[in-house]
């Protein structure tokens, strides 16, 4: 009784095993999705193309399922994989093309032994690459290009080629405590990879440069820590995955894709479905829908997350003053912040766009004095807890500035629970932006944004439902991927777990 509660306790903290079930789940639930479309029931025939994704799910998944039974009997026997069976990780790497990313990640993740945070960033930065990659390579079915494309995609092969061998010199050379010298050349490189938004490659580069150079180690475990419990929470990874996809493919798309498919009219091509040349169909004014959707997702996460940072710093700043001085600071402040907490805020959202225009400024405007308070009410209580511990009465002891004590000691030490809230309320930004756009007070209309196409495409729901299910399912899933990575981050930031 007591070897069988061991062996479960044991798959249970196996991030390998965990990963194959999460892995096995959602690849059944995609399975079954393209087995249902991929028979056309108006017309009676098989969509050929969507059948072929169904068997490679399919055979994926069983795949998995078999993999996750002999690392099950590896730790039954030995308590430990055995290398037999992280081979079998390496043909799961190779699902990415088929779209499958949860099966490339848990293939990365199966072949190494070593799992520091810094091959777990290189693993998925490369999964970020090719996923970029291929989206952005279906661009080469329309009849025209943006001038950069060929630059573009050769620097993207680039870079997935550097982030696969990243992971696998960290894999060989990292450990939980160390980096060699050399190493700093290589995140200094990974570093200039941010320009491309794949926030993957800049943590990458940041870990390998501090370990590297290892100055603070103590500094160092922590953060380590942090990540390691971040990242053992697979839908927190996941979600952190499409957040960074999507930044990344707004920042390059540019690059890759041309603006006017989602802007200009195109009379001959009205209400197409899905094809090579429209991945996801036109929308009634000939426009391409892939093309929208991806430079949508430019206008949703710049409005989103500069509508949490704004009210996040004016907050914060109010709150801590409030919640430092008490009193008379503390009753003026969070009085006239109580009346603008009792206007709802998309009520007041909608009377400052309809007093100054609906335009980007406006909405991030509308959007940050409604959330002003939460932010306010939140480092308030924070700073009203620490303000009582011994390192601040020693800092006042030593004439410490009231503003130093406040900005030095109290504010970086109330930081969690911000970013915390701060990474679950984007989410409700992006719904927020979207909603205002879908009612015709967000965005102007001409602007690719994704309550503007989910609005058109709410006209043609029982004839083309495909213009408002794709812009809607990404919607969803972008506040759904900020609410999981949140969560991670609440898990791993609060001091009662730690």
């Amino acid at each position: 009784m007591k070897f069988i509660s061991n062996v479960k306790l044991l798959l249970k903290i196996t991030q390998e095993y965990v990963n194959a079930q999460f892995t096995i789940a959602f690849s059944a639930i995609f399975s079954v999705l393209l087995l249902l479309y991929s028979f056309n029931f108006s017309e009676g025939v098989w969509r050929p193309y969507v059948l072929y994704g169904f068997i490679i799910y399919a055979v994926t998944t069983l795949y998995v399922w078999l993999t996750s039974l002999l690392i099950k009997r590896d730790l039954t026997k030995v308590q430990q994989i055995k290398r037999g069976t992280r081979w079998l990780g390496y043909p799961l790497i190779l699902t990415i093309f088929a779209g499958n990313v949860f099966a490339a990640g848990y293939g990365l993740m199966l072949v190494t032994k070593n799992k520091t945070a810094e091959y777990t960033f290189a693993a998925y930065a490369l999964l970020t690459q090719i996923v970029i990659f291929m989206l952005a390579a279906l661009n080469i079915f329309k009849s025209y290009v943006v001038d950069t494309f060929v630059i573009a995609m050769a620097a993207f092969i680039l870079l997935a080629i550097i982030y696969a061998l990243t992971a696998v010199l960290v894999a060989r050379y990292v450990t939980p405590t160390y980096a060699p010298k050399w190493m700093q050349v290589l995140g200094i490189i990974l570093l200039l990879a941010t320009f491309t938004g794949n926030l993957f490659a800049t943590l990458l580069g940041f870990t390998l440069i501090r370990k590297a150079r290892n100055t603070d180690p103590s500094a160092i475990e922590k953060w380590q820590k942090t990540w390691d419990k971040i990242l053992r929470n697979t839908m927190a990874v996941f979600g952190m995955f499409f957040i960074i996809t999507m930044f990344s493919l707004s920042i390059v798309s540019s690059w890759t894709f041309d603006y006017d498919f989602a802007t200009q009219n195109n009379y001959s091509a009205l209400l197409q479905g899905p094809s090579f040349e429209y991945p996801l169909g036109t929308d009634d004014f000939g426009r391409d829908l892939f093309s929208r959707i991806v430079f949508g997702a430019q206008i949703s996460l710049i409005v989103g997350f500069f509508s949490t940072i704004i009210p996040a710093i004016i907050g914060g700043a109010l709150g801590a003053f409030s919640g430092y001085y008490g009193r008379h600071t503390d009753n003026i402040i969070m009085r006239l912040l109580d009346i603008l907490y009792a206007i709802p805020g998309i009520l007041l959202a909608i009377a400052i766009i309809a007093a100054f225009g609906a335009n980007t400024v406006n909405l991030i405007i509308a959007l940050s004095v409604g959330a002003i308070p939460t932010y306010a009410r939140t480092m308030r209580a924070n700073v009203m807890q620490i303000a009582n511990y011994e390192f601040v009465e020693s800092a006042r002891a030593l004439g410490a500035s009231d503003s130093s004590i406040i900005f030095k000691h109290i504010v970086p030490n109330a930081l969690a629970p911000m970013i915390v809230k701060a990474t679950l309320t984007i989410g409700g930004a992006v719904i927020s932006t979207s909603s205002l756009s879908f009612l015709g007070l967000g965005v102007e209309p001409h602007i690719p944004e994704w309550g503007n196409i989910l609005k058109v495409g709410s006209t043609y729901l029982e004839t083309h439902s495909y213009v408002a299910i794709f812009p809607g399912l990404c919607i969803m899933l972008l506040v759904l991927s900020f609410n999981f990575f949140g969560d991670g981050l609440r898990d791993a930031l609060d001091p009662k777990s730690n």
